[in-house]
């Protein structure tokens, strides 16, 4: 596999724009290992090599399991996910998936029961994020494998 393009020279400043987002996702509050696990699942259904890479290595050095992260596509029927997990990764699937039938109003009760308004809208924004660093990945073609997480985090 090659990379199509480098977008990050290609535009630099679509770079800056998604790291803008991923900066606001950051600052919010959410639990760390949360958003990485919104990372892996929303990378796992859109089947973005270079994400699923990325974000599997970060959790880890969060501290996450490795039999978290490997039953996180199965976590319907997996014990080891607790209830606000368990509300933000079918808010995730449900975003990311938006077309199919949106976000139902039991759904958003559900995530509601967990997080207030703000955090709901930093859910929403974490989701988006990955959602757009999945589509240039996979559009530009970036290449899984070299992806070293930061030292500390």
């Amino acid at each position: 596999m090659e990379i199509r393009l480098d977008y990050t020279k290609v535009q630099p400043e679509s770079l800056q724009t998604l790291l803008k987002l991923e900066g606001y996702v950051k600052k919010s509050g959410l639990d760390g290992k949360l958003v990485e696990l919104i990372k892996i699942r929303a990378s796992q259904i859109n089947g973005c090599a270079y994400c699923l890479d990325m974000h599997t290595k970060d959790a880890r050095a969060m501290g996450e399991t490795e039999q978290r992260i490997y039953l996180l596509n199965a976590w319907r029927e997996a014990p080891f996910y607790t209830p606000s997990e368990r509300a933000a990764l079918a808010l995730t699937e449900a975003v990311t998936r938006i077309s199919n039938a949106g976000v139902p109003d039991d759904l958003y009760d559900q995530v509601r029961r967990h997080f207030d308004e703000e955090q709901y809208v930093d859910l929403i924004m974490a989701i988006n994020a990955i959602n757009s660093w999945n589509r240039m990945a996979i559009s530009t073609g970036m290449v899984p494998g070299d992806y070293q997480p930061p030292a500390s985090k």
